[in-house]
C-alpha cells in the first residue's frame, strides 16, 4: 500500500493531508511578506501573496481540498497561531475589517477548483483564476467596509468609494498573478498529476 493510498479516518489520503498542510503553510507565509517590505499596506490593507496562493490552492487541489486547506489556514490562525497578515492571530481577529478577506480565501479556491474540474483546458484555469480573484475582492471589500460601518474605527471621509479605492493598488498585481496561477496550474497539474478529492 502505498503512501498515497493510506485513508485517514476522515476518508482523506495521506498524501491529500500533505497538500492540505502545504497550502496552508503556503498562504501563512504568503500572509506575512509586508513584514519584510512594510510599505506594501495601502489604507491599511496589506498587499500579499495570499489571493494567488488561494487560486493555486483551487486550481491544483481542486474544489473540495483546495477549500479545506484555507479552512485550516483560518482556523489555525483563529485558534491563536500569529499566521494572518502582521502575525496577527486569535479569535479576535474576526473583528479586523480586513477578515473578510480571510473567510473569501475558501470561497475562492472552491470556485477556481469547481471550474477546471468542470473545463480543465489552459483558458479555463485562468478564467477560473480571475473569476476566483474577483470574488476575492468582491467579498473582501464590501466585509471590510461593512466592518469599518458598524464596528471598527472608520478613518477620516472613509466611504464605499474609498474602500474600493483602497484596492485599486494591488489589482494589477492580483490580475498578473492570477493569469500566473492558471498557466502555472494548469501545467503543473499535469506534471504532478494531483488527484483531486471529490
Amino acid at each position: 500500500m502505498t503512501t498515497a493510498s493510506v485513508k485517514t479516518k476522515s476518508g482523506m489520503s495521506a498524501l491529500s493531508l500533505v497538500y492540505c498542510g502545504m497550502f496552508a503553510a503556503l498562504m501563512m507565509i504568503g500572509a506575512n511578506i509586508t513584514s519584510f517590505v512594510p510599505f506594501l499596506v495601502i489604507g491599511g490593507v496589506p498587499i500579499t501573496l495570499q489571493t494567488f496562493f488561494a487560486v493555486l490552492a483551487g486550481l491544483l487541489l481542486g474544489s473540495r481540498l483546495g477549500a479545506t486547506a484555507m479552512t485550516v489556514y483560518m482556523i489555525v490562525g483563529l485558534a491563536g497561531a500569529p499566521v494572518f497578515s502582521k502575525f496577527q492571530g486569535g479569535f479576535g481577529a474576526i473583528l479586523l475589517p480586513t477578515f473578510g478577506f480571510i473567510v473569501s480565501f475558501i470561497i475562492v479556491a472552491y470556485i477556481a477548483g469547481k471550474i477546471v474540474e468542470k473545463y480543465g483546458g489552459l483558458r479555463s484555469y485562468i478564467v477560473a483564476a480571475l473569476v476566483a480573484m474577483s470574488v476575492n475582492y468582491l467579498f473582501g471589500t464590501n466585509w471590510m467596509y461593512a466592518a469599518y460601518k458598524l464596528w471598527a474605527a472608520a478613518p477620516d471621509a472613509f466611504s464605499y468609494k474609498v474602500a474600493w479605492a483602497w484596492m485599486i493598488p494591488p489589482l494589477p498585481k492580483d490580475i498578473f498573478l492570477s493569469v500566473l496561477a492558471g498557466i502555472f496550474g494548469h501545467r503543473m497539474y499535469k506534471v504532478l498529476k494531483v488527484r483531486r478529492a471529490h
